[in-house]
This record gives structure tokens, sequence and C-alpha cells, in this order.
């Protein structure tokens, strides 16, 4: 009878620790959003799952995320300060696509963040940069759209 109980209470541990993968291994809204924004979704149906498609060394120092922040999270956190100063809200989305239209180079490598995001590599680690010149980097990005590629989704006006 032991045994039976043993198995069962296995099985049904096991089921939870199961259910509860998605959720335990999903992407924090803001970093959703992100990769949404910048089309790193595309090509992957499990995106959401996996925590490469925007690593926690996008913005912060460490794999694990948390304090401090790396150059490109100190500018997307200088962003949301200066809206708050020009009495802004703006979301997340309209935060980043602000701080990426600016053509900013946050870790100084020589690619504006923008570029370094349309080339996946990381805008706050100066080591990560494209494996080409920037005006190659340029001149596929604006072929692909430019800036309005990154725009955020517009939102439908309340119906009155």
């Amino acid at each position: 009878m032991a045994r039976v109980n043993a198995g069962v209470l296995g099985a049904v541990l096991g089921g939870l620790v199961l259910l509860s993968a998605p959720a335990t291994l999903a992407l924090p809204t803001y970093r959703k959003q992100a990769a949404v924004l910048m089309h790193y979704d595309k090509d992957d149906p499990l995106w959401a799952l996996d925590r490469r498609v925007v690593p926690c060394t996008f913005c912060h120092v460490k794999e694990t995320g948390g304090a401090p922040w790396n150059p490109f999270g100190e500018a997307i956190r200088a962003t949301f300060r200066a809206d708050a100063q020009a009495g802004r809200h703006r979301k997340f989305p309209e935060v980043l696509h602000a701080l990426l239209a600016s053509d900013g180079d946050a870790d100084s490598d020589g690619y504006s963040d923008v570029l370094e995001v349309f080339a996946r590599t990381l805008p706050g680690d100066p080591a990560s940069r494209p494996g080409v010149p920037a005006a190659q980097v340029r001149a596929a990005f604006e072929k692909a759209g430019g800036i309005g590629q990154y725009a955020p989704p517009k939102t439908k006006a309340p119906a009155r």
C-alpha cells in the first residue's frame, strides 16, 4: 500500500512540475514586450519559454539579472526618468522605441543600440557587436524598414 501511495504521489508531483514549467520558464512581461517589439519572437514557436531570446544581460551585468545594470539598461532607466520629469508616462514598448530611435550607443562600441538590436547583439556589452562594419549593418537596417520596424503597436482609442 505504501508503494502505491508513493507512486501516486510521485506521479502527481511530476505532473505538477510539468504543468508549472511554462510559468517558471516564461519570460517576464517586459522581456516579452521587448522580444515582440524587436521581432525576436519570429521563427521560434517556443520563444516565450527561451530565456536566450532576450537574455538578462541585454540590460543587466549579471546573467541572473538584478543590479547592477549594464550601459543599455542604464539608458533605459534614464529614459524612464526623463519621461517622468517631463510628465510623460509611457509604457515600456514606447520607452524602448524612443531609446532606439535616439540612435545612441550605450556601450560605446561603434554600433548604435538600434543597429545592435537589429543585428541581435547585446547593446550593453562592448564585446558583443556585429561582425560586419556599422555602415553595412545600417544599410541592411534601413532596407528592412529602419526604426519604423520597432514602433510599438498602435492602441485603439476607447469607444465612446
